[in-house]
């Protein structure tokens, strides 16, 4: 992944990643993480290179933070960066660098203590 592009999302979110999530996204741009005994699937940076890449990566963070914000309960704020299938997100709340699990049923945020990117 192109440093380029992850500044752009960055810009578009209006915030900085954290640090372990941007070299991981640098790294590869995407991939499985496994938290609370699950399989995350981590959103990507938006990659229009080419039509592969563009469809590889159009469920990128940008966009799957953007869709998060309009369901009920999403902390304001918080970035979107890996989703379990279930509806549950791994988000960066507001303020802060540390990623909590989002439960879309309650709106309750846990910390991802486990969570190794």
């Amino acid at each position: 992944m192109d440093e380029s592009r992850v500044r752009d999302a960055e810009a578009l979110l209006g915030r900085a990643l954290p640090a372990a999530l941007r070299a991981r996204l640098l790294r590869d741009n995407g991939g499985e993480v496994e938290c609370d005994g699950a399989a995350w699937r981590l959103f990507a940076v938006w990659d229009p290179t080419d039509r592969r890449t563009a469809r590889k990566t159009a469920s990128h963070v940008v966009a799957e933070t953007r869709a998060a914000a309009a369901w009920r309960g999403f902390p304001p704020g918080a970035i979107a960066i890996a989703e379990d299938g279930s509806g549950d997100l791994l988000v960066v709340p507001a303020g802060t660098d540390t990623i909590a699990i989002w439960q879309h049923e309650t709106g309750e945020l846990v910390p991802a203590d486990d969570l190794v990117l």
